[in-house]
């Protein structure tokens, strides 16, 4: 009797495998809520998808990625944020500090990979790097000191006559660093113009020429990056040397960019999705800074800024764009 009955039970599980076998191994869904169009951040999502397979996941099978978009408009971002958070995924992920402050305002449950985070622990997203506490944990932009003072060095290198530059802040991205890039230029012999970078990037650089700077270094957030070819053109038509830290940037015409390289935090970052998945807790995970830092140079920008860099500083540089 027992043996039948242990027949029927199987049997039944097999007829409707969705009942119990389907629970068991439901796919783990990952939500990512946006600002920029999804084109746009294209090869950071492509990044984290490799990363995902490396480790043996299969994306679309046993894990559900789930991208919601602001289309660019800042002001929809909180509204995206509430979409994913209310549509329960298994984890979020976010990129800048603004994104991952909207999400932590929204939820302090879900665990949350950020990727592009900085001074991460001043922010209050975490506890410490080495225990982050709470539900957020990933990887940060930052480098330190040492990575500024290279940057301001190797754009000097790069335009030697430089001496006024002006910093294009953003308040998502790099606004914290201005005491650290005020120190490090005037070992160089450099006089630094604070620029607070608004939405009128015509209006930004009529001023700076105005003001007879010589070069700009741009710390940028998601406003920048969609628009920057325009970003980079207006530094061009100025005939300002222009740094980021950022390859695409250069890819789109800019100068020079040195500093950490994105597709890879964002491989990184799959890391931390997989140990999630795996059971591990956000605040067990330590936060991990930038191990591959990349000088990118756009050698056709220079020619049209009549700039000759020299070889020595071509030989260093991880892409030279031709």
């Amino acid at each position: 009797m027992n043996r039948r009955r242990f027949a029927a039970l199987a049997a039944g599980t097999l007829a409707f495998p969705g009942m119990v076998l389907g629970q068991a191994h439901r796919p783990f869904r990952i939500g990512w809520p946006v600002v920029n169009p999804l084109p746009i951040i294209a090869p950071y999502t492509a990044a984290f998808e490799q990363g995902l397979r490396d480790l043996g996941h299969v994306p679309g099978k046993d894990i559900l990625l789930e991208y919601r978009s602001a289309e660019g408009k800042l002001e929809r971002y909180p509204e995206v944020v509430r979409q994913v958070v209310d549509s329960s995924p298994d984890l979020i992920i976010t990129g800048v500090n603004a994104n991952t402050i909207a999400v932590k305002a929204a939820t302090q449950t879900i665990p949350v990979v950020m990727v592009l985070g900085t001074t991460v622990v001043e922010a209050g997203l975490v506890r410490s790097l080495a225990r982050p506490g709470g539900n957020i944990t990933g990887v940060t932009v930052d480098v330190g000191p040492g990575f500024i003072a290279k940057r301001f060095e190797l754009l000097k290198e790069a335009a030697p006559r430089i001496r006024r530059v002006a910093i294009l802040y953003d308040d998502t991205y790099g606004a914290d660093l201005r005491s650290t890039d005020e120190a490090v230029a005037a070992k160089l012999g450099l006089s630094l113009v604070r620029q607070d970078i608004t939405d009128d990037f015509s209006g930004t650089f009529a001023d700076l020429a105005r003001a007879r700077i010589d070069a700009v270094v741009c710390y940028a957030g998601g406003r920048q990056y969609q628009r920057r070819a325009e970003l980079a053109a207006l530094a061009g038509k100025h005939r300002m040397p222009s740094s980021f830290r950022a390859e695409e940037f250069v890819v789109s015409g800019g100068l020079m960019s040195y500093g950490p390289n994105l597709p890879d935090l964002y491989r990184r970052g799959a890391g931390y999705a997989s140990r999630i998945i795996k059971g591990a807790k956000p605040a067990d995970l330590p936060v991990e800074q930038p191990v591959k830092l990349d000088l990118v140079i756009n050698l056709k920008t220079a020619k049209a800024l009549g700039l000759t860099i020299a070889p020595t500083l071509l030989l260093r540089a991880d892409r030279v764009i031709e």
